[in-house]
């Protein structure tokens, strides 16, 4: 299993951004995928999840309103739209699934199995 993270960069402060995640093969269309993030000198912490089939979607409190998640299960991608950027935004954001089977939404990052490589979100004030 393959997660691909992609769309980070740089941008200005109120400015936004449009993550994808692509997942390798079908295992992505029944599974929850989360967004997470790590920013320099602190833990990975979660941001975003949508389960299988999109109807169950959970936000960190400090994304609310600014950021949304939505998923093509045709595509096998899951994005991440990011509106209204702060710099305290910046930070290597990750998509990750579970194993097959486990079907919540969950905001925990043990829960999650599958990794992507990370893409670099720098948000300038």
């Amino acid at each position: 299993v393959q997660l691909q993270a992609s769309g980070g960069g740089l941008v200005q402060a109120g400015g936004s951004l449009r993550l994808s995640c692509v997942a390798s093969g079908r295992i992505m269309s029944n599974s929850p995928v989360g967004w997470f993030r790590q920013a320099p000198g602190k833990e990975r912490e979660f941001v975003s999840t949508i389960n299988g089939n999109g109807y169950m979607i959970y936000y960190a409190d400090s994304v609310k309103g600014r950021f949304t998640i939505s998923r093509d299960n045709l595509a096998n991608t899951v994005y991440l739209q990011m509106n209204d950027l702060k710099p305290e935004d910046t930070a290597v954001y990750y998509c990750a699934t579970r194993f097959p089977g486990n079907v919540v939404a969950s905001q925990q990052i043990s829960d999650y199995r599958y990794w992507g490589q990370g893409t670099l979100v720098t948000v300038s004030s």
